[in-house]
């Protein structure tokens, strides 16, 4: 790798004048003693390699006067495989500067975790032979249960484990507090059955095997099979049809068919099927199992801001659709809201990035966090010299390992080219916590590009909803005049697609920012994406007025009211959560500042008229100012009462409820009239009329 040491010096320091940096080419063998001096220096420590991360660890640990790592933590960054190991590898000291300058920053704040208890009970469900083959290669870690889903196969003749026989009903819960029921309905009860054989012998179809079950549609009903179990009892034929449940800690599914269908099955489950690599990657897993267990709480949620349900009415629910695990549902008739599930919760992201208002953020890290992050990576880029930075965001698990081996192809192969240096790698636990207003933010901070690398592990709800949040921020700067497709999604397998991926990153840079900006990133979603089209806006080669935006994923816009319709009821003002829509209290107005907008659409399925329908758009007139003021939709004069003149209602108002009325026997003659009274006049009027009934003449 060609490194220049001085001018990652100049790069990585406040002024640009640092001294140039000791360069060390074999730091994990001949020259191992560099790395056991600066740990014993007790200060922070960064090794640019990751091939030999447990080495370094164990030198660490092995090093008298270092210390360890639970005081002193050692970080690890590679600049190899995304770097240096490409054919702009000569170009590529800006980019190792980022990737440096990034790994050097505090660790964010640690999050709140939830915790699992598994006590290792595990239950097989499958055919027999299978299930017992499978529950031998866990009996010596687990306490282990069979539930044998159908006829046939054999069961061995020694009793090592309680066995059950049904169909499944339902499965749900996760590590630990699994809830398992099942419907049983063959005339052989398995707890009771002894496994003498007798039935067997007796049963002159041959109908009953070493499975100990009844194959019904062989059985021709002679009942020997009864008689010789008369003392175990374990045969009725008149048994009905019975449901059991059980709470299991693991489960090992081997039907063709997974229980759980959702792309991320709960934790502490195991779907293999009849695939024999598959059941012992799930076997070594299992084994592993037992005891306590911990993952981050990798979201937070603020119901006050949520867009789903008001009122028992649904608006956004994109949270819900998105969800590959099936973690969050609705409250909507339970007090309004969400419910996220953390135990089933696996960490994507993607109910965050798909949230209008922030309600749901991403923790783990957060935003102002990651924000930092590409600031700093931008903001080094660009001081080392760099120009026209692509972003591309990959995950830490399958993303990460096919950049290594594209550069391990570029190392060694001369058709392949590597990853560019004008391409800054982001890893991040998943593709999916990252979306728009990180994404506007980093074209904000300088970047050209921002490209999302989509392999296996995304859900397509995850791929669905990252390519509608690109086509929004495709249309904002876009319209706002910047040249090119700046966020993309970039799609590998694995290994296969590496000469696709390879020509996909060496793609041409989109127009960027003629000055970055500098703003921090918020906790508040709403906030960040203010201030990144603020900027954005400012630096616009072509402002305009106004931008359409596709529905799909879209959180700005502004609604449009059929005036002919609305008789200004107000439903809507008290459905919108985001206090985009206001009454007047001096006079019947609906108000509306479009910033709040979130496009939820509660206020139009809360309207009683029919009158509300959205419009995606981001308005921009008057240098976005406009967008931030209230302006009217609808007003209309005042209903005044015909007794005594005071306002009280909107002459629209008045006369639906007249005209819905006006048939009713109890809204005849002067009582129709007092609908057209205020309040304190219908109480006056009825007590001064000669001819209204009283309770006193009853």
């Amino acid at each position: 790798m060609p490194l220049d040491g001085q001018a990652l010096s100049r790069a990585l320091s406040a002024d640009g004048t640092a001294a140039a940096l000791p360069i060390h080419t074999t730091l994990c063998r001949r020259e191992a003693g560099a790395f056991q001096r600066a740990a014993k220096s007790g200060d922070d420590l960064l090794v640019a390699c990751t091939q030999e991360r447990r080495l370094f660890l164990e030198l660490n640990q092995e090093t008298e006067g270092a210390p360890p790592v639970t005081e002193r933590p050692i970080r690890f960054v590679n600049i190899r495989e995304t770097g240096g190991w490409s054919k702009d590898a000569a170009k590529a000291t800006p980019k190792l500067a980022a990737l440096i300058a990034a790994a050097q920053l505090p660790e964010p704040e640690p999050v709140p975790t939830v915790g699992y208890r598994s006590g290792g009970r595990c239950v097989v469900i499958g055919p027999a032979e299978a299930a017992e083959r499978a529950a031998t290669l866990l009996e010596d870690r687990l306490d282990v249960t069979l539930l044998v889903t159908r006829t046939g196969g054999a069961l061995p003749q020694r009793r090592e484990r309680a066995v059950f026989a049904g169909e499944v009903v339902q499965l749900r819960g996760w590590l630990g507090a699994f809830e398992l029921t099942w419907r049983h309905g063959n005339p052989i009860d398995l707890e009771l059955c002894t496994r003498c054989n007798a039935c067997i012998d007796a049963c002159p179809e041959g109908a009953i095997g070493f499975d100990y079950q009844v194959d019904l549609e062989a059985c021709r009903a002679h009942r020997d099979c009864v008689r010789v179990c008369e003392a175990a009892g374990a045969i009725d034929f008149e048994r009905s049809v019975q449901e059991s449940g059980e709470r299991f800690d693991l489960v090992l599914d081997l039907g063709e068919q997974p229980l759980f269908t959702m792309h991320q099955p709960p934790q502490g489950y195991f779907h293999a099927g009849s695939d024999e690599r598959r059941l012992m990657d799930a076997v070594l897993k299992l084994r592993e199992m037992s005891g306590e267990f911990e993952k981050p709480k990798f979201f937070q949620y603020k119901q006050k801001l949520c867009a789903h349900s008001r009122n028992e009415r649904v608006g956004c629910d994109a949270c819900i659709e998105v969800c590959s695990a099936r973690a969050i549902r609705s409250e909507a008739q339970a007090g309004g809201g969400i419910f996220v599930e953390p135990h089933l919760c696996v960490g994507c992201g993607a109910c965050t990035t798909v949230c209008p208002s922030g309600a749901l953020a991403y923790a783990y890290p957060g935003t102002v966090d990651q924000g930092r992050r590409l600031r700093t990576m931008l903001q080094t880029y660009r001081r080392a010299g760099g120009r026209d930075a692509a972003l591309l965001v990959h995950s830490e698990g399958a993303g990460a390992r096919i950049l290594e081996d594209l550069g391990r192809a570029a190392r060694t192969d001369r058709s392949v080219h590597g990853v560019p240096a004008r391409v800054l790698p982001v890893a991040v636990w998943h593709t999916a916590s990252i979306g728009l207003d990180l994404w506007l933010s980093a074209i904000a901070y300088g970047a050209a590009d921002v490209w999302v690398l989509l392999t296996d592990e995304e859900a397509p709800e995850y791929r669905e909803a990252l390519a509608a949040q690109a086509a929004v921020a495709n249309a904002i700067l876009q319209g706002l005049g910047y040249r090119g497709e700046h966020v993309r999604l970039v799609q590998a397998r694995d290994a296969r697609d590496l000469a696709a991926l390879d020509a996909a990153l060496r793609a041409a840079p989109s127009q960027p920012v003629a000055q970055p900006a500098a703003f921090a990133t918020q906790a508040d979603k709403r906030a960040t994406l203010e201030l990144a089209l603020d900027h954005l806006l400012a630096q616009a080669p072509r402002p305009v007025d106004e931008i359409a935006l596709p529905a799909a994923g879209s959180s700005f816009g502004t609604v449009q009211v059929d005036t002919d319709k609305c008789t200004l009821c107000l439903s809507c003002v008290g459905a919108c959560p985001e206090a985009a829509l206001a009454d007047n209290p001096d006079r019947p107005q609906l108000r509306f500042v479009e910033k709040n907008c979130v496009q939820c659409g509660l206020c139009e399925t809360t309207c009683p008229e029919d009158a509300i329908t959205l419009q995606p758009r981001l308005w921009l007139a008057d240098g976005g100012k406009a967008r931030k003021q209230a302006r009217v939709l609808h007003e209309v004069e005042p209903y005044r009462c015909i007794r005594c003149g005071k306002p009280f209602g909107t002459l629209k108002a008045i006369e639906v409820m007249i005209g819905k009325l006006a048939g009713h026997a109890a809204f005849q003659g002067a009582a129709l009239e007092r609908l057209k009274m205020c309040g304190d006049c219908r109480v006056v009027d009825i007590f001064s009329n000669p001819n209204e009934v009283r309770i006193t003449d009853l």
